[in-house]
């Protein structure tokens, strides 16, 4: 059975909002700054832990257009690994190895944790994370939170989200300042 780990960056002050500076938001790229080799390595080896990349779709809008153009281990892994896209208005055929989740994107998830496999792993996409969340199919929350406190921009957890109890089950730190901290969503 397959786990889904979400793994998202995040501001002392719950931002989560263009991390990467992909989406050209006021503070897009604040967490750049942090992510080093260590934190490119341990990347690279979760990514390479997993069978399935899940995104959004403005997650897989911005991450089909510009990693492609990279290059190295981590890009070689997160262009060839196969995507699933929780959408309800893209269709098919989709662009960087994806795949549309068709219908219902939370029943089609839950048949593939069932099935034998390494992981699925899912960055950003924040609606979706919600969902995921309220339909009991997060596993492992990672929070990668950076010594940034931005004050404005989209939040990890807005009104009107999903109560869900966490229960801590690893933490470490980088050089960088990074905290991360892993959390299970307890029943």
């Amino acid at each position: 059975m397959r786990k889904l780990i979400v793994s998202t960056l995040v501001t002392l002050d719950g931002v989560v909002e263009d991390p990467g500076g992909m989406a050209g938001s006021e503070h897009g790229g604040w967490a750049n700054r942090y992510f080093n080799e260590e934190a490119g390595k341990r990347s690279l080896e979760r990514l390479q832990s997993c069978d399935y990349f899940l995104c959004g779709r403005r997650t897989y809008e911005m991450f089909s257009k510009a990693w492609p153009n990279s290059t190295g281990p981590y890009a070689d892994r997160l262009n060839t690994i196969p995507k699933l896209i929780a959408s309800t208005t893209l269709t098919e055929p989709l662009t960087w190895n994806a795949s549309l989740l068709k219908g219902d994107a939370i029943g089609a998830l839950k048949k593939i944790k069932e099935e034998d496999g390494q992981d699925i792993l899912m960055y950003g996409s924040i609606t979706l994370m919600r969902s995921l969340l309220r339909n009991g199919l997060v596993d492992q929350l990672d929070l990668m939170v950076c010594p940034l406190v931005l004050g404005t921009g989209q939040r990890l957890f807005g009104e009107g989200g999903p109560v869900v109890e966490l229960e801590l089950t690893g933490h470490t730190h980088l050089d960088t300042g990074i905290a991360i901290m892993s959390y299970h969503p307890q029943p």
